[in-house]
């Protein structure tokens, strides 16, 4: 009973929370969290050091997809509990010495928090002491344009994150916000999507009838189609 009670508890937000707020020094200057990000989608991402090399592919990976990103109205944002100068020395590392995949010269423009406190990555729950009672494990907050979180996905330090499935899922869930719908699974734009249920076997039959082009299976799994086209003119940015 005493261990489980001298245990440091790791409050974690939920989706549907407002973001925490802070303040923070970053290789871009100083921000405010997440009043700086109104009106667009972020996403808050964790990694446990610099000068790592699973860190060093994902930030490389990150930075080659950030227009992707900013096209689809989202700012990226790093964290881990280093400095500052150690932050700016690793990006300058990883845009003279280091090439993976093709990706060679990258330079990060987006921000890198610097967090020596732990200060942020223990209040958005990144410390896992499972894991290490020093580093923030590979957490991903999406935060959408009213500063609420909307996703959360955490990983292990060993495992690098899929930066495609990060992609597909801001655009999941911008494609369900702006036409009222659900994603099934492994969906990606030009995908059918998921109608909200009809109620009745009477209420799906008579959407299959309308001018909707709604298709129900029963009354409780009813799609449609939405083009890739107009998803991608819909929400990506000209």
């Amino acid at each position: 009973m005493e261990d489980n009670q001298n245990q440091e508890i790791i409050a974690m937000p939920r989706i549907g929370d407002i973001a925490p707020s802070f303040e923070a020094v970053t290789t871009q200057g100083d921000i405010n969290f997440p009043s700086d990000y109104s009106g667009e989608w972020v996403i808050l991402f964790s990694h446990p050091a610099d000068f790592t090399p699973v860190c060093t592919s994902e930030f490389m990976t990150f930075a080659s997809m950030e227009q992707k990103f900013t096209k689809a109205n989202c700012k990226l944002v790093g964290l881990s509990v280093d400095g500052l100068y150690s932050h700016i020395a690793w990006l300058r590392t990883i845009k003279e010495k280091i090439e993976y995949k093709g990706m060679k010269d990258v330079e990060v423009k987006f921000p890198l928090i610097e967090d020596i406190t732990m200060e942020v990555a223990i209040k958005y729950g990144m410390m896992m002491p499972g894991e290490s009672n020093t580093k923030a494990v590979r957490a991903v907050f999406f935060i959408d344009t009213k500063g609420i979180i909307r996703a959360i996905i955490y990983y292990p330090l060993s495992l690098g994150r899929n930066f495609d499935e990060l992609y597909r899922a801001l655009i999941a869930m911008q494609t369900a916000d702006t036409f009222s719908v659900a994603t099934p699974a492994d969906w990606r734009p030009g995908d059918d999507v998921i109608v909200p249920p009809a109620g009745s076997c009477g209420a799906a039959k008579d959407r299959m009838e309308s001018k909707e082009n709604i298709k129900c299976y029963d009354w409780f799994f009813c799609t449609k189609p939405i083009s890739k086209e107009e998803v991608d003119k819909t929400i990506l940015k000209k």
